[in-house]
């Protein structure tokens, strides 16, 4: 949705409702790509309705609700090789799109370090490589293993893989434990040349070099790897035993120069020594100014050069170049603060729609999906785009039939842009979105503030249910092994499973599923082993799991680490009524608020849902939430933040208190551990007088965390 109104027009009451339809908007896909990996706008579309939803919040406070926007980092390492767990998790980056996102990055390194509008910020510029992500541990100077990306967190073991395109050796002089991490990708003339030999050989070609290399580099056998003559670029690192270097650039000239790996030739050290060529307007320029100006002439130099290059970028990368500032820095949900991608422009095409369906979520959502010509987008044949939602069909006025443009956003995912109606047939009428759930005919309702129509049949709807499961497995889930979508819709028809306590006793129907089409004694041992192996979770893999409205990963940890235990969690969550102190408790917790409340005591509400908890607490091995430097002073302690603070900024104070254990409320309450007050603090300090609640100076509070 666009904005109707300036921000300095909005009294509060409207400002509320657009800030519920916007917000609804979002959640709608969050749910989408967090969910079901299937998100129906570009990044930049969806930055766009972000930053609205910001500006409202900070325009009108009382509208604040933070829930942090969940995002997946990767996808699950395939079963068919090792898995390597990484010492320190390989993030994503957040995107930029425009020059405005590139200033708001600056900025927010400007307020998140508290520093002064004249400090300088020196920023490292990369392009971005259009590859596949890997890690590679040395020890002692020796190729320990190689890793994907994976989730982030579990990568596939691609060691022999990448013994044939890294050195196996390196310099003594190297750290005993040196991990770099980098981007391996084929060039423009291999690729091509790879596929005129399969196309000779009669195999299917690939779409793209950069699943060209993928596929290249998680070969089984190495030998196949090593003919694709892949190549590689470093851009960082993760597990170091020793410190290097103060910057960014410093440390990877130094590790580049231990192992004489291989670099991109274009990166950058953006600052005001780099740039002399540009002293009349540097000069004139304060540090924000300055550091946007230099970003976007790097950014402009290398999107010119694109065509030319001989392999694939898709944007570049900024990176805060000092290491100590990056450290203060930290992350947030998946992404760190002291870098970003800035994205270039999606590639287009033209095709015609030939069929318009609806699609069923798990949460009922009625989801409309173009059919469309088959059409070669940036090197993808496209047959399938996204028509977002019953708003977006209208707005747009798309119709079976119209000749469209469309576009894979950040070169990825396919939607419609907009209509060519000078070609549209003279038969054509507008579509008319269903009022029926086209799976279980039950009525379809949009309640206000949603963007999506939504069946009412609820678990009689039979996608409903369907789609609830296939969550519940799902690789960020449970990450049942050998459950996938075909299998769960296959059980759920046959009458084998027809909720999640059914999985769990599958094993009672063990004779049945084995005589079945594809299956065998191998593949039903798997499977069995793969759901005993599922039985053993993390809390925050359980609640998201559970596929409740709202409740996206980055919500169930903070839920996980709130209550600590499944026990706690689940008997917080049954006596949830609104007002009553397990619903205020819920309702406290930072970065929860009253939107993600409401849903898990609508969930809970329903006797169905309170029983599936239940049972399955009785099935499974839920374990504690992780502790979080758990032999911290602060570690379990609830603390509020108020007033102003001097040596910290807020954001840093936060994220400092979480990453030692502590639980940050929004609010005072007799449950409330410690609150640290600043300049000019106001009812939350006299709350916390009231109460008899231990109060700390900003200086207290750093001498306590720091001890």
């Amino acid at each position: 949705m666009s904005p109707k109104h300036s921000l300095f027009d909005l009294n509060a009451e409207d400002a509320k409702q657009e800030w519920k339809k916007l917000a609804a908007e979002i959640r709608h896909h969050n749910k989408l790509y967090y969910q079901k990996d299937a998100p129906e706008i570009s990044d930049a579309d969806y930055d766009k309705l972000f930053r609205r939803l910001q500006e409202l919040e900070k325009q009108f406070p009382d509208l604040q609700t933070p829930d942090s926007p969940t995002q997946q980092v990767g996808a699950a390492p395939l079963e068919t090789f090792a898995k390597v767990k990484h010492k320190v998790p390989m993030l994503s980056l957040n995107n930029a799109f425009s020059e405005k996102d590139v200033r708001d990055f600056v900025e927010r390194i400007q307020r998140y370090l508290g520093l002064s509008l004249e400090e300088e910020i020196e920023i490292f510029a990369e392009p971005k490589m259009d590859g596949l992500s890997f890690s590679a541990r040395y020890v002692n100077g020796v190729l320990e293993h190689g890793a994907t990306r994976g989730d982030g967190t579990i990568g596939e073991d691609i060691t022999l893989n990448l013994a044939t395109i890294l050195p196996v050796n390196i310099s003594k002089n190297s750290p005993h434990i040196l991990e770099i991490r980098g981007e391996v990708y084929l060039t423009h003339d291999r690729f091509h040349k790879l596929n005129s030999e399969r196309e000779e050989q009669g195999e299917p070609v690939f779409a793209n070099p950069r699943n060209a290399a993928a596929g290249s580099l998680r070969q089984l056998d190495s030998e196949i790897t090593k003919s694709r003559k892949l190549s590689y670029y470093i851009f960082g690192w993760g597990e170091v035993s020793e410190p290097l270097a103060g910057t960014h650039a410093e440390f990877l000239d130094r590790v580049i120069k231990l192992g004489n790996f291989q670099f991109n030739r274009n990166n950058f050290l953006l600052n005001r020594k780099t740039f002399k060529k540009f002293d009349n307007h540097i000069d004139q320029k304060s540090a924000l100014d300055c550091a946007v100006f230099m970003i976007m002439d790097f950014y402009n130099n290398v999107y010119g050069q694109r065509s030319t290059l001989p392999y694939d970028i898709d944007g570049t990368v900024y990176k805060v170049n000092r290491l100590d500032w990056q450290e203060r820095l930290g992350t947030v949900g998946r992404a760190p603060r002291w870098a970003i991608a800035h994205k270039f422009p999606a590639e287009q095409a033209r095709t015609i729609i030939e069929a318009i369906d609806i699609q069923v979520g798990r949460t009922g959502s009625l989801t409309p999906v173009a059919r469309l010509k088959p059409v070669n987008v940036g090197g993808v044949m496209v047959s399938n785009a996204t028509l977002h939602n019953e708003d977006e069909i209208a707005r747009k006025d798309v119709r079976v039939g119209d000749t469209v443009v469309v576009q894979r956003a950040g070169d990825v995912i396919p939607q419609v842009v907009e209509v060519d109606v000078s070609k549209r047939p003279s038969h054509s009428h507008a579509y008319t979105f269903p009022d029926h759930c086209p799976v279980c005919g039950s009525l379809a309702v949009r309640e206000e503030g949603e963007v999506a129509k939504r069946c009412t049949g609820g678990l009689l709807c039979e996608a409903q249910l369907v789609e609830r499961l296939k969550h519940f497995v799902s690789r960020n889930a449970l990450n049942i092994d050998g459950l996938g979508e075909k299998q769960i819709e296959a059980f759920w028809k046959d009458g084998l499973i027809k909720d999640a306590v059914g999985i769990f006793h599958l094993h009672e129907k063990a004779g049945e599923i084995e005589q079945r089409e594809g299956w065998g004694k191998k593949s039903l041992d798997n499977l069995l082993t793969a759901i005993e192996k599922a039985k053993d979770v993390q809390l925050e893999k359980f609640i998201f799991a559970l596929g409740i409205r709202h409740i996206g990963e980055i919500t169930a940890k903070l839920l996980a680490r709130h209550y600590g235990s499944y026990h706690a969690w689940a008997d917080a969550m049954h006596k949830l009524h609104e007002g009553n102190e397990a619903y205020g408790e819920l309702d406290n917790i930072d970065g929860i608020g009253e939107t993600v409340a409401h849903a898990l005591a609508d969930f809970f509400r329903e006797p169905h849902n309170s029983h599936i908890v239940t049972s399955l607490g009785k099935l499974l091995r839920i374990r504690d939430a992780e502790a979080v430097a758990s032999d911290s002073p602060v570690a379990g302690k609830t603390v509020v933040f108020t007033g102003t603070l001097v040596k910290l900024t807020r954001s840093e104070a936060k994220a400092r208190a979480e990453a030692l254990g502590a639980k940050v409320a929004s609010s005072v309450s007799a449950k409330t551990d410690y609150v640290i007050a600043g300049d000019d603090a106001g009812s939350k300090l006299a709350k916390a007088k009231e109460l008899g609640v231990r109060i700390l100076n900003e200086d207290e509070w750093i001498a306590m965390i720091s001890g």
